[in-house]
């Protein structure tokens, strides 16, 4: 059986997101806070954007516009998390916020309108949007990551080694397709 839509973004939204903690966890504390100048965001700033847009659209999104009033986007990219731990803390409150708002969906509410900043989205079009946003910043955090790491261990396939991965990937044949 194939998973359903909403599966399958769940799958690449936990795929996106242990992407981003494991190029953090190969930083130090002190790297999260990086920038390579004053127009750049350093992870920390990164994360606290996408949080920010995680709690502002998944929130209550059939009764209330997915640009929050009370969020400061603004205030998202000013770097002023203290440590690893708390930026970890916000990391998480965003990622359950997107998944328990995920979870609660069903395949009907897929086609049903809500608003981001005043414009119609069905939700379909709208979870759309945010699989293109979250994957972007996150590839952000991995560059940053692996610019920052001495000693940087691949979250793909490593380089020069896709010969290897692929002898071990179609080793046992091709499967069935039905």
């Amino acid at each position: 059986m194939h998973p359903s839509y909403l599966e399958s973004v769940g799958q690449q939204f936990r795929h996106y997101k242990s992407l981003g903690e494991k190029a953090m966890a190969q930083v130090g504390d002190e790297q999260l806070f990086w920038r390579m100048n004053d127009e750049s965001n350093s992870i920390a700033v990164i994360v606290k954007h996408l949080v920010g847009n995680m709690v502002s659209r998944w929130t209550d999104i059939f009764n209330t516009d997915g640009e929050k009033d009370w969020r400061n986007r603004d205030a998202e990219f000013v770097n002023d998390v203290k440590s690893r731990a708390d930026l970890m803390i916000i990391w998480e409150q965003g990622w359950t916020c997107l998944f328990n708002s995920l979870e609660a969906l069903t395949e009907a509410d897929l086609a049903r309108v809500i608003y981001i900043r005043n414009e119609p989205h069905t939700v379909i079009a709208a979870i759309n949007r945010q699989m293109a946003h979250y994957p972007y910043h996150v590839g952000q955090i991995v560059y940053i990551g692996k610019m920052m790491s001495k000693e940087w261990a691949s979250l793909s396939i490593p380089r020069n080694k896709s010969v290897d991965v692929n002898r071990e990937k179609f080793s046992g044949g091709r499967p069935e397709l039905t």
